[in-house]
């Protein structure tokens, strides 16, 4: 497990255009069928990440919150099951199905997203407005494993919050912090990190 903070793609990117499979019920999703009416949350992660299962009640319980806002969510996982065995597919629906997700988790099995995103680690998070424009990537709050913080979510929710309200986002914010993305041989973005 390697600490890496989220690389903080420019704000106002616009979000990359995907098509993946659910790995709950194998059926194909695009960002265009999943995207909000206010905006889209997408949430780079994986099943084995502790900094991930740290948050993961709480992520599940801000999703439906976003969701009365008009934000739709959607997790894809993009390591390499491979090597990570315990992200396969199989056990991204076991995960799903345990914790109740309200939103699709994706397989990025090529990378090919993840890296369109510069998505560097687990968890990753990227919301999007209405017309699919980066307003916030940063962390969801302060809480990480080895620390007594309480896990709020108040970042991210606050961000979302704004957006649903048409405020202006705060331009300080703080990368988001957990394990590496588990890159395939020869998918390792060299340069983009720096």
């Amino acid at each position: 497990m390697s600490r890496t903070e989220s690389y903080m793609l420019p704000l106002n990117t616009k979000a990359f255009n995907f098509s993946l499979t659910n790995g709950v019920d194998q059926k194909s999703v695009s960002l265009d069928q999943i995207k909000g009416t206010c905006g889209t949350l997408v949430i780079f992660m994986c099943n084995h990440c502790p900094y991930v299962l740290h948050l993961m009640d709480k992520i599940v319980e801000v999703s439906v919150i976003v969701k009365e806002w008009g934000i739709n969510t959607v997790a894809i996982s993009s390591n390499d099951v491979e090597n990570y065995p315990e992200d396969r597919p199989e056990l991204m629906k076991k995960l799903a199905l345990k914790k109740s997700f309200g939103f699709p988790y994706l397989y990025d099995e090529t990378q090919e997203v993840a890296i369109a995103y510069k998505a560097a680690c687990t968890p990753d998070f990227f919301l999007f407005d209405g017309d699919l424009k980066l307003v916030y990537r940063g962390r969801f709050d302060d809480a990480r494993p080895k620390n007594d913080n309480p896990i709020t979510g108040k970042d991210l929710t606050n961000a979302c919050q704004k957006l649903s309200k048409g405020l202006v986002q705060d331009r300080d914010q703080i990368p988001s912090l957990g394990c590496n993305i588990k890159w395939k041989s020869g998918n390792e973005p060299d340069g983009f990190f720096i």
